[in-house]
């Protein structure tokens, strides 16, 4: 037990860098045997420079949203000691790297594990700013689904394929979206009221403060927006459906991608979407996601390497300063005690 303690702070950083190998792993497999035919490379140079510029712009908003999903969740624990750019780059590397790992409660709170720690931070303080970041993109997802299913209750028969035909009935999709408004209405009440926090399952439940559920209700849908934006400026305007079914459509394949736990949603994600949007060229479509994965998820990912092993390279030189100035230490007691005994 002792040894292992001793050991520790290098248990960690070799944990990093394995992290970082197997991201090098996910990159290599994303791009191995890829041969992208004559049609889908014409469907990326249709794609206007101004629209390529959009899709950059909302894949900024997106990240600098999620930034601040921390930034809430900090508030909420009264944290308030942790600069910008701190939490900005422990977000973007949690974020770029649960992405496209899959499992991203575990993976996402792993990281945050790492990083926050080192900021004085305790387990029992990290699992709750996990448990708010995931409810603040559930917010957010419940919000804007609704929304969009009462203001466009036909958007589910884009998913006809997929779901049971009673969903995709336009009345059973405005009385879904009602629910999923009042669901979000009732947790924002609640807050207002204040009113007493309750139990499931053994788990005590609370209301945050108004305060922090404001700034939970701009920034989840900010970040989803933004993420959607970036398909929906890469689509071509010919059987383009609008960004409201196509917000609709990215919120059902995201989330499903994330249940999947599937890396990056590979697969689940590119299949449902495909699948909603058969008035529009299938190459377009194509080329839409496939700048999606290499704006949201794959050149984060490749950005996150480089953080992650600045940060354990940090941390592996602070832990040998550490373990040297320790071992100095005994040394010079030893010495001291010999003198005395002497």
């Amino acid at each position: 037990m002792n040894f292992i303690k001793r050991n520790l702070d290098y248990v960690w950083p070799a944990l990093g860098f394995l992290a970082v190998l197997a991201s090098f792993w996910l990159l290599y497999r994303e791009f191995q045997g890829q041969h992208l035919g004559p049609q889908l490379f014409a469907a990326f140079r249709a794609i206007p420079l101004t629209h390529y510029a959009l899709a950059v712009l909302a894949t900024l908003l997106a990240y600098a949203a999620l930034a601040y999903y921390d930034r809430i969740a900090l508030l909420h624990l009264g944290v308030t000691g942790i600069s910008w750019r701190f939490i900005a780059a422990c977000s973007f590397t949690t974020y770029a790297l649960s992405h496209n790992i899959g499992a991203s409660v575990v993976s996402g709170a792993v990281v945050r594990y790492r990083g926050y720690t080192s900021k004085g931070l305790s387990a029992a303080q990290i699992a709750v700013l996990v448990a708010i970041c995931s409810l603040t993109f559930l917010l957010g997802a419940v919000f804007l689904g609704g929304l969009v299913l009462v203001l466009r209750p036909h958007v589910l028969a884009q998913l006809n394929e997929l779901l049971p035909t009673f969903l995709t009935n336009a009345s059973t999709a405005q009385i879904i979206g009602g629910a999923c408004l009042a669901a979000v209405a009732l947790y924002c009440v609640g807050s207002v009221l204040r009113l007493p926090s309750f139990s499931v399952s053994g788990v005590k439940i609370a209301y945050p403060r108004w305060d922090i559920v404001l700034r939970q209700m701009i920034a989840a849908p900010a970040e989803i927006i933004g993420a959607a934006g970036i398909i929906y400026f890469a689509l071509p305007e010919a059987g383009n459906p609008g960004f409201l079914v196509v917000l609709a459509v990215f919120i059902f394949s995201f989330s499903a991608a994330l249940a999947s736990n599937a890396p990056g949603g590979l697969g689940v994600f590119e299949l449902i979407f495909l699948k909603s949007m058969p008035g529009a060229p299938q190459d377009s479509v194509l080329a839409a996601l496939l700048l999606f994965r290499l704006l949201y998820l794959l050149i984060p990912l490749g950005l996150a390497i480089f953080v992650v092993l600045d940060f354990e390279k940090r941390r592996l030189a602070e832990a040998i300063k550490h373990h040297h100035e320790l071992a100095v230490e005994k040394t010079t007691s030893r010495t001291r005690t010999r003198a005395q005994n002497e």
